[in-house]
């Protein structure tokens, strides 16, 4: 994907309206990265760069060009014509609040979101014991199996199938 992605960047390098970049989560970037919660590479982002959305749209390069050639402004505070009445609803009650209760909702939310991410992790680690506990049981299951005689009692069958044909 990343030649295509390169080629995408060198497509749209000196747009006013829209920006393709890369960020290298493993180095410089991963701030960055953590910030907007990339969980996995490549992954890629659109949007207003303060509230970034996941694209999971097509890798192909014609998908890519198709997607990034519909970009552009998008709703937000600073286009609020391009928002439908709900979202203008909502920037409009944003906007009216201080900005200390702005900050508070937003490390309200950002908790939820850290507690969500927490849950699961604590699921998918319960789920990798136990799944590791049943591999476990079954290998010893098969071991226990095998060496009750199966080896000897496909040795003697096939000994025999031998034996009549040969006769």
């Amino acid at each position: 994907m990343k030649p295509d992605w390169d080629k995408l960047m060198k497509e749209f390098e000196g747009s006013s309206s829209v920006l393709i970049a890369d960020v290298d989560c493993t180095a410089g970037g991963k701030s960055k990265c953590e910030e907007v919660g990339i969980r996995g590479y490549p992954s890629i982002k659109y949007g207003d760069p303060d509230d970034l959305q996941d694209y999971n749209g097509g890798r192909s390069l014609a998908d890519l060009q198709k997607f990034a050639k519909g970009l552009g402004p998008m709703c937000g505070p600073a286009n609020m014509d391009l928002c439908d009445d709900a979202k203008k609803t909502q920037i409009t009650e944003f906007l009216a609040m201080d900005a200390k209760k702005r900050e508070s909702m937003i490390k309200e939310k950002e908790a939820e979101i850290e507690k969500l991410e927490s849950d699961f992790k604590t699921f998918v680690e319960g789920l990798q014991k136990q799944y590791q506990e049943s591999s476990d049981k079954k290998d010893k299951d098969v071991e226990e199996i095998k060496s009750s005689g199966l080896g000897l009692l496909k040795a003697v069958s096939a000994y025999q199938k031998k034996a009549k044909s040969e006769l």
